[in-house]
């Protein structure tokens, strides 16, 4: 069975699709077989596979759905790691994506509005605990500004939550968007970028999770 890895926070706008690309993309370029679950009614992530030209660097699939859970075993039997780009305000879904999963990535922007918002998957987190008491959980600080103590500062705030921070941090990034446009990642723009780095040692602190 893969690794599954959703990336959720109930609150929209904090960067969940961006993520969940540049991560499925950084493992397949370690050589993992990956999926891309579009588990979002929004579709971003199966948008920015339509915007690209050429070969696809992982399938993405739609499944939108409260069922992922089920589903999954039978669409992703033969990859070594799924990667779940889940929805805001379903909770339904956000809860199947949680059962599906081996590890929960929550990505906050450095604000109080997101440290506050972070409750509401917390509490679907320990919810899920009583069935699924193995499951991992990290936070990961999205959209740093650079040269600020705010990412700090957010992670401080966020210690207050029985959940661990990710040592990498991702900071804001032109590339990023510059990238989606053409259904790219900042890794074909450039990989020894700072904002590729950023990506791969988020991999790197998720295999070891997982390991």
């Amino acid at each position: 069975m893969p690794k599954v890895i959703a990336i959720l926070n109930q609150k929209g706008g904090v960067g969940k699709t961006t993520l969940a690309v540049h991560l499925a993309t950084s493992l397949a370029r370690k050589k993992k077989s990956v999926l891309l679950l579009d588990a979002d009614p929004q579709g971003s992530a199966l948008d920015w596979a339509a915007a690209r030209h050429g070969e696809p660097l992982f399938p993405v699939v739609g499944l939108p759905k409260s069922s992922i859970h089920k589903e999954l075993p039978a669409v992703a039997s033969n990859f070594e790691m799924v990667i779940i780009d889940g929805p805001p305000r379903v909770y339904d879904v956000a809860r199947s994506a949680i059962m599906a999963s081996d590890l929960v990535l929550v990505p906050v922007q450095p604000s109080p509005y997101d440290v506050w918002a972070a409750k509401e998957i917390i509490d679907l987190l320990n919810e899920a605990a009583v069935y699924k008491p193995a499951l991992k959980k990290a936070f990961l600080i999205n959209r740093k500004i650079v040269n600020t103590a705010i990412g700090r500062d957010v992670a401080d705030a966020l210690s207050e939550y029985p959940i661990p921070v990710l040592n990498t941090a991702i900071c804001q990034r032109v590339a990023f968007a510059e990238s989606a446009t053409q259904g790219l990642t900042v890794f074909e723009l450039d990989p020894d970028m700072l904002a590729s780095q950023e990506i791969n040692g988020v991999a790197d602190e998720v295999q070891g999770m997982l390991s």
